[in-house]
């Protein structure tokens, strides 16, 4: 039997056929569009850099995902992006540090990893995404939540759900209110992260039992919460979370908080959200405060730097869900001898329109639906 390997593409990889293309594009118009509306200015980096700076910029990169090889000209470590955020970091803090603050920046494109996340086999992926470089308080919290709902509903996106969370609950209660020492912090996480009551008095975090309770619809979960936070440790963050969910709740979302979340969230800092929209598998972005590592120039060290409150969005499975329900477009016939200057002013008010190149060409094999006769088009 012959072989047919070549053209098959590696695990992960695929195609976007013609209808998925053109669904994709006119999604991440939208998106971008909705975007640039609220002044973010895109920016275009490349999608290889060194590996020592895509994977310093942002605490919780996991270089080991990304794609290495060494760069035959600088004989240094090179990576594939996996993510766009440290790239956007990465700018803020070198070529746009002059630039006056809140900076406001976006970008398209896609991402790749070597292996999959959970189970999605997909490792190529699109990434889009706005970054408000500058500040991380409760009104740039609310701008970002709010872009990423409004972006999500320009591209076709239905019945959102934002799922709240606090990245550094843990930390933020083990240094006073639930005093853990050093070596538990990490495994107390863990178990909060797999819901495990048994694992978690186990690490010693019987203290933080509760927070395995405090979750579900945003009403019942805040007040849970405030309910745990006797000492008022948490004050703060709670009247935060009541403000953003509330300048949000009259955009027709549904909202939920888990407070102890972390999966994806190793470089958020106080604040996190996971978007999901009905009939969409898995989640369709994710986002929150976090802050821009300094890299040192001689010793190549993250240090404290710039805080940045921003989102990413996943669109792949929105755009397989979109393209699998659109209506295809009409596609007008243009016969052997056609007017050319009738098709292009059919083409100006928006048709599409396929020439004939022979007196073969079938306009229904073309998957036209109408065929210019004269000056008009008809319907086939």
């Amino acid at each position: 039997m012959e072989s047919h390997d070549a053209d098959l593409l590696p695990e992960g990889l695929e195609d976007r056929l013609p209808r998925e293309a053109a669904t994709t594009t006119r999604a991440m118009r939208a998106i971008q569009d909705v975007m640039h509306g609220h002044g973010y200015d895109r920016v275009l980096p490349p999608m290889i850099e060194f590996e020592q700076s895509l994977a310093a910029r942002m605490a919780g990169i996991r270089s080991r995902r990304m794609f290495r090889f060494v760069d035959p000209v600088s004989l240094r470590m090179m990576a594939l992006r996996s993510d766009f955020t440290p790239q956007i970091g990465r700018i803020a803090a070198t070529r746009l540090a002059e630039a006056a603050r809140p900076l406001r920046l976006m970008y398209a494109g896609q991402v790749l990893t070597i292996k999959a996340d959970g189970l999605d086999p997909a490792r190529e992926r699109l990434q889009c995404g706005a970054e408000l470089i500058g500040v991380d308080n409760v009104a740039a919290a609310t701008e970002v939540l709010g872009l990423a709902i409004e972006a999500l509903k320009a591209a076709g996106a239905h019945a959102i759900s934002i799922d709240f969370t606090l990245p550094d609950l843990v930390d933020t209660l083990a240094a006073q209110a639930f005093p853990l020492a050093p070596g538990q912090i990490e495994a107390v996480r863990g178990e909060l992260d797999t819901k495990d009551a048994g694992g978690l008095v186990d690490a010693g975090g019987e203290a933080y039992l509760p927070l395995l309770y405090a979750t579900g619809e945003f009403d019942i979960a805040i007040e849970r919460l405030a309910a745990i936070d006797t000492g008022g440790v948490l004050a703060d963050r709670i009247a935060a979370l009541r403000s953003i969910a509330a300048a949000v709740a009259g955009e027709g979302v549904r909202l939920t908080l888990d407070p102890s979340e972390r999966h994806g969230f190793e470089y958020q800092s106080w604040f996190g959200f996971t978007l999901y929209a009905d009939g969409v598998r898995g989640l369709l972005g994710r986002g929150g405060t976090y802050r821009i590592a300094a890299i040192d120039a001689g010793s190549g060290d993250g240090s404290a730097g710039e805080v940045a409150t921003g989102f990413s969005l996943y669109p792949d499975a929105l755009i397989a869900l979109l393209s699998a329900n659109e209506a295809p477009e009409d596609r007008l016939f243009l016969p052997i001898g056609h007017d050319r200057a009738t098709a292009a002013r059919l083409r100006a008010i928006g048709w599409r329109t396929v020439a004939a190149l022979s007196e073969a060409d079938d306009a229904a094999a073309l998957a036209c639906t109408h065929v210019l006769t004269g000056d008009q088009a008809v319907r086939i």
